[in-house]
C-alpha cells in the first residue's frame, strides 16, 4: 500500500469513537492510540493507519475503503456498521463494474463519510 495513514475530521468524537470501534471490529481493526483528541485505529499495537479527530469544519464527505480478508468479513462489517448507526449506501455484493471479484459494502458514517469494506478475492 502506498498510503501510510489517513485522517478525517469528525464533528462528535465520542459518537465516532463508538461507531468506528464497532464497525471496524470485524475487519480486525482496533483503537491503537489516542493523541491530542485524535483516535488512531490499526491492526497492530505499533501503528495506527486510520485516524479521526474533531474539527470545527468537517471537510466534504470522503470515501475510504478498508480491505477485508473475505466476503464474510465484508458482510460482518456492514452488519456491525448498520447496528452502530450507519446508513446503508450499498449492501454487500459484487460490483462487476470494477472487476469480477470486487465484493464490497458501503455505509455512511455519522459525519457523512462513505465508508466501504472490500474483498478482491474470489468466493471461497
Amino acid at each position: 500500500m502506498i498510503i501510510d495513514h489517513i485522517g478525517i475530521a469528525i464533528s462528535d468524537y465520542e459518537k465516532s469513537l463508538a461507531f468506528y470501534t464497532k464497525a471496524l471490529a470485524p475487519l480486525e481493526l482496533f483503537l491503537v492510540m489516542e493523541v491530542e483528541g485524535w483516535a488512531g485505529f490499526g491492526n497492530s499495537k505499533e501503528k495506527a493507519e486510520f485516524w479521526f479527530g474533531p474539527d470545527e469544519k468537517v471537510q466534504s464527505p470522503m470515501h475510504i475503503a478498508f480491505l477485508a480478508e473475505s466476503r464474510q468479513k465484508v458482510g460482518e462489517f456492514y452488519t456491525a456498521a448498520i447496528k452502530a448507526g450507519a446508513t446503508c449506501n450499498g449492501e454487500p455484493g459484487i460490483r462487476e463494474i470494477y472487476h469480477p471479484n470486487y465484493y464490497g459494502a458501503f455505509v455512511i458514517d455519522p459525519d457523512g463519510h462513505n465508508i466501504e469494506a472490500v474483498c478482491h478475492s474470489p468466493e471461497q
